[in-house]
């Protein structure tokens, strides 16, 4: 039965549900959920994670109240939220075999192509378009971790998988290497069941964070932990935790790699995901030669970009002082040492201390 152009009251919401899904796989997404706009839990959560300064130097987090928790102020008329999931992790060198040798730099998965953000905006767009070519224009809204908005939580209701210990994603399928997104909408769509949860007395993920940033099972202290540092935070990195990073430049998939549901994760099928200018494997000091310009050329549309080239530095001083000593990586640090980023200089010094001692 074609649904046609029609009020929106009026849709039969389970059969444009099952539609949205076949819609959802034929533009590459690998699952389709629906949510409701309930969010309580969550949001009491959130506001406890706030009130215990977790959040580090992301004031955003605080500052949008609770649009994050209550997606009708953020959109208004919302009534459902269709979300989505694409796998992102790309055929690469084995990050187990990067972390190993200290010369390298360990990029997380999700950074190693292309930016994600564009390429899910524009999909979910596609699948938006295409319920209006069906029944009309509705209201709606797309996202992907770009405005306050409860990924996981959403997620999570709409039967995606069921948050880890970690605070990510899961699927029993899958594993966590996946993006997220959302279309706000206010179609009324019937809610999907959520996933039972699956992590049982595993302490995998708390166990191995190399700074122990997983306070508590659900709780992370972003402060401690190393994608914050690489990425969020924009001072110097506290010197107490900087050997601790080892040779992770941007991100840290450590509590992704210790968790067993991740021998289920599948690779994915989209080329910008792809591993771009060999950054799954290269050298620290090849990296740390780039100037800005060569920084911006080659990271041009990467995740990464947006840290810009004086944190990227920063990254890579960190993990050459805990490089093996050489002269090759003394001389390296040495080449930054009058660096015009007093940020970059600090880094540096540090590094080269510690290779002196």
């Amino acid at each position: 039965m074609i649904l046609g152009m029609q009020n929106i009251h009026s849709i039969d919401g389970v059969e444009l549900a099952a539609r949205i899904r076949q819609w959802g796989q034929e533009l590459g997404f690998d699952a389709i959920g629906i949510a409701s706009t309930a969010l309580d839990a969550a949001e009491t959560e959130l506001q406890a994670w706030l009130a215990a300064g977790f959040h580090g130097e992301m004031d955003y987090m605080a500052s949008h109240g609770t649009k994050r928790s209550r997606p009708a102020e953020l959109v208004p008329d919302t009534v459902s939220i269709i979300t989505a999931r694409m796998n992102y992790l790309p055929q690469a060198a084995p990050m187990e075999a990067v972390l190993a040798d200290g010369t390298r730099a360990a990029i997380s998965r999700y950074a190693l192509g292309r930016d994600y953000h564009k390429l899910l905006r524009a999909r979910l767009q596609k699948l938006a378009e295409r319920i209006a070519a069906e029944i009309g224009p509705f209201g709606h809204r797309v996202f992907t971790d770009s405005a306050p908005v409860q990924e996981v939580a959403l997620a999570e209701q709409s039967g995606l998988g069921w948050r880890g210990k970690h605070t990510l994603l899961i699927h029993r399928e899958a594993g966590s290497y996946f993006f997220l997104g959302e279309i706000y909408t206010d179609l009324p769509l019937p809610a999907d069941r959520p996933q039972e949860e699956h992590c049982g007395s595993c302490r995998a993920c708390l166990d191995v964070c190399p700074t122990q940033a997983i306070v508590a099972p659900f709780t992370v202290d972003a402060r401690r932990c190393i994608s914050y540092l690489t990425i969020e935070l924009k001072g110097a990195i506290p010197e107490e935790l900087r050997p601790l990073i080892g040779n992770r430049i941007y991100g840290c998939d450590d509590c992704q790699l210790a968790c067993p549901w991740n021998r289920f994760a599948r690779r994915t099928v989209e080329t910008d995901f792809a591993v771009r200018h060999g950054l799954d494997s290269a050298s620290l000091v090849e990296l740390f030669a780039w100037t800005e310009a060569e920084f911006k050329s080659r990271l041009a549309g990467s995740a990464i970009y947006r840290i810009g080239h004086a944190r990227w530095l920063r990254n890579i001083a960190v993990a050459l002082g805990n490089a093996p000593s050489s002269p090759v990586i003394v001389a390296a640090l040495e080449s930054r040492r009058d660096h015009p980023s007093e940020l970059v200089r600090e880094h540096v010094s540090w590094a080269l201390a510690r290779h002196r001692a």
